[in-house]
Order: structure tokens, then sequence, then C-alpha cells
């Protein structure tokens, strides 16, 4: 949380202690002193901070971005899903003790207020933190959480519970909104604007629709609905306040490249041998060039370990201080929509459209000038085949240096990439037996020859203080919605 704070007080200059933050995650319902002006950017820096620091992190391994660099050992068990059950203590903690803590307090100050402007944010960013705790654990604290001393140990309920559940909050919300209504200037991800958090809010519906669309919760007419209206934002929702001063830059650039020297992660043979593939420019955006090669070089997922491997032989990932922390992108989001189109609607051209949409976001959010018509025109290494399988391997390039946690989500959804049949000692031997970009059992597994780490453990923080949580999982369960 303290990273949190600061960051706060100093690129925003819009808190005058770190104590009023305390005081609110402290206890919500008693202040008086603070306003909603002052804890959204709160409660927003505190999912920032998570999906972009920690979350971003893990979620890199596990999408098979990168792998834990031959000369250094910061990620050797994370590399090989050695975890333990204090794994996700701190990501746990900050979620529900800072983001939900202050974000009930902005619903239950804007309600008292008649502010439903800053109620949909709030309810909005309580959906979002609640979806991203259920696809890590999949059962968490819900209804009876935040409730103060009220109840101490609430109790654990099931994913489809709390999806269902931050969907109808999400369209109360909606339902209250009227004319004239705002949302606080201070506002860190959208800018303050009404139009834009509805935006949001229906794009949240749409992902958490087709999160469980493998599943027999069949949302169809709602998938459809949503897509007719299309009323969704037209910005990416990032947080974008950093500078490259102590404490004030991008959380996972603040820990790995200034503080490790950025010395831990080099790309996967799986992203750089697609990106290459495909000549898709921009892989000079997010990967250095290998050292001892002067070109693009991956490794095997959790193949530290390979003998006569080091790090000059593989490219690093690309990461400034400044860099925005990304939690819903046009991109991922016009990506859903291409999907849903194609699956739902049976509307090949409204995919197509809506997938090249994707990859000019994409090219856009990093800077690139490039024509997205030079990808997905006619003839071109991204020309539309009418798949899935090249919507979400999309996807899986998008998301790549961008929003990583999620990336791993929806590779258990779709199951694309797909899995190469052949292990790494195969291919190292005959490299015919790869195709480019499927994902590789790894090199080394803690959990068994050609297992995948599937969720996490319910942290320890939850389980000594809250005799509700279910019996311990296994790294290999699934969450609920996982049903490949």
């Amino acid at each position: 949380m303290m990273k949190k704070l600061i960051i706060l007080f100093l690129i925003g200059g819009i808190i005058s202690s770190c104590s009023d933050y305390l005081d609110v995650n402290d206890d919500p319902n008693v202040p008086t002193e603070v306003t909603t002006e002052l804890v959204l950017p709160a409660a927003e820096a505190s999912i920032a901070v998570q999906v972009g620091g920690m979350l971003f992190n893990t979620g890199g391994f596990y999408a098979q971005y990168w792998s834990q660099a031959p000369e250094a050992n910061q990620y050797n068990d994370l590399d090989k899903f050695n975890l333990k059950t204090d794994f996700l203590d701190n990501v746990y903690t900050e979620l529900y003790a800072g983001a939900l803590n202050d974000l009930e307090y902005i619903r239950t100050t804007a309600m008292a207020q008649d502010d439903p402007g800053n109620y949909l944010a709030a309810t909005v960013l309580r959906a979002y933190t609640l979806q991203l705790l259920v696809d890590l654990i999949d059962r968490t604290p819900y209804s009876e959480a935040l409730q103060g001393t009220d109840v101490l140990s609430p109790m654990f309920e099931d994913g489809k519970t709390i999806y269902d559940g931050i969907v109808t909050e999400i369209d109360d919300a909606l339902t209250g909104i009227e004319s004239g209504a705002s949302v606080a200037a201070t506002d860190m991800l959208l800018g303050g604007s009404v139009d834009e958090w509805i935006g949001f809010a229906n794009a949240m519906k749409l992902k958490i629709f087709m999160r469980q669309s493998e599943t027999s919760s069949n949302h169809s007419s709602d998938i459809q609905a949503l897509l007719t209206a299309n009323n969704f934002m037209t910005m990416d929702v990032k947080f974008a306040s950093f500078s490259d001063e102590q404490n004030k830059r991008n959380s996972w650039y603040d820990t790995e490249v200034d503080r490790l020297g950025g010395v831990n992660h080099v790309a996967t043979r799986n992203i750089i041998s697609y990106m290459s593939s495909k000549a898709d420019p921009r892989i000079s955006k997010i990967w250095k060039l290998a050292t001892a090669t002067d070109s693009y070089e991956g490794n095997f997922p959790a193949g530290k370990t390979i003998p006569g491997i080091k790090n000059e032989d593989f490219s690093f990932p690309l990461m400034t201080a400044t860099t925005p922390i990304y939690l819903y992108t046009q991109a991922e989001l016009q990506l859903f929509i291409a999907e849903a189109e194609l699956r739902y609607n049976s509307d090949v051209a409204a995919a197509e459209a809506a997938y090249q949409k994707a990859i000019d976001a994409s090219l856009a959010l990093h800077g690139i000038a490039t024509p997205g018509s030079d990808l997905y025109g006619d003839g071109k290494p991204y020309e539309f085949d009418g798949t899935r399988k090249q919507i979400a391997m999309q996807k899986w390039v998008c998301l790549a240096m961008v929003n990583h946690i999620e990336s791993w989500f929806e590779t258990k959804r779709t199951e694309f990439p797909s899995v190469c049949s052949s292990n790494a000692a195969d291919i190292i031997a005959d490299p015919s037996l790869y195709t480019a970009g499927d994902r590789i059992y790894l090199y080394e597994n803690t959990l068994g020859t050609n297992a995948w780490l599937t969720r996490f453990f319910y942290p320890d923080v939850a389980i000594t203080r809250n005799q509700n949580v279910p019996t311990q999982a296994k790294l290999t369960d699934k969450v609920w919605w996982d049903q490949n």
C-alpha cells in the first residue's frame, strides 16, 4: 500500500499527506475529512500497482512471454511453477484493504450524496477487481466482504455467483446515470469522462460474459445486445501518471529495472518466433536485440538451465519508467468484439472490422505509424482468416508488454496459443517440430512433466484471518470458467 501512497502523493499533487489515505484504508466508514476526489485515485492506484507490478510480472511467465534469465535467479521458482501458499498475500491484501475498501467508501458516499457518476466509476472498478480475484483464486469473499467488525470472517463465494453479482451491480449503476452526472476530476484512468466510464462498464460486461463463454452460463442474448448498442469506451483504460523519478516510475520498471537491474527476464521462443514470422513491427517496441547475435531471440519457458546458454543469447524486454499501466485496452476490447461477432452473430465481416481496429489500436499504443493495412491487408501476415484462433493469437500479441495477467487468463479460456506436442528437449534436437507461437511445456516443472499451473493458492493472509476460507486448492485445479 505504501507504494500506492507514494505514487499518488508525488505524481498528482492531489493529497496533503499519506496519513489521509492510511486513515481511509483503515476505516472508510468514519472519516469526514476525505472526499471522493481524494479516494478515487487512491483506489485506482491500488489496482494499477498490482496489475502493472506483481501480476504483470507473474502473467509474463505464465502467458509465456518471458522466462527467467539464465544468469540471474530472482524468479527461478516462479518460472517453474514452484509457488508457496503466501504467494498472493500482498496482492490479496492490497486489493481488499486498499482498492475494494476505498471503492466501498466511494459507493457509500456517492449513494448518500446522490452522485451517480462516481458511484458508477467505483462500481466498475469494484467489478474489475473482483473479476481479477475470481480469475486468480476462483472463490473469494463477496457479499459479506468489507463489513468491518460486523463480519470478521466473510464467506468465500463461488466464481459464478460473483460474476453474476458484479454484472447486476454494473447494471444498477448504469440505470442510475442521469443527465449532468460527473466523475471526479482527479480520475486518473479516464479523465473524469462519464461517457467513457459508461463505455468501460459495458466493456467489463462483455469481458465477463466472454470469459464464461465456455461454460453452461449462456449469455448470448446479453452479448448480442452489447454488440448492437456498441456503447463502449473509446480510450484505453490506463494509469499513466508516471515520471522518471524515484517512486514515480511504472511499478514493474521500478522493481525490475531500477532496483534489480533489468537482468531477470528474457523473451520466450514462443513470442519471438511468432512475431518474427509475421514481420511484426511491434517486436522492436517491446524486445531488445540479443547482444550476441544482434537479432531477436527467445529461450524456452523455464529453460534457464539448458546447457551453454547465456543472457547475451536472448532478447530482454523493453520498458520505460513512464510506460502506462493498462487495465483494459481498445485492442483487447475490439478482439472481444471480433470473437463475439463471429460466435454469436456469425458475422465474419463485423468480426474482421473489429479485428482490424484492434491491430490499429495496438499499433497506436506502441507509437507505430505503419498503417495497420500493412499487417492485415490482402496477402499480409495478419490477413483475417475468419477463425477464433487468429483472433486469440492477435490478442496474445496485443497484450504482450501491456497486460500480462489478462493474457494468461485468455490463453486458458481459448486454449490459444496451442500447446506444442513436443517438449523442449525434442525441439532443441529438431526445431522443425515447433510451430511458431505455440506454447511449450516447461523445461523444468515442479508440478510434474507437462503439467500446467491453472490458478493460485488461497493466500496465507486470508487463511490465518478467516475461518471460512475453503480447503486449500491445488495449483492444477481450475477456476470455475476454465472448462478446457
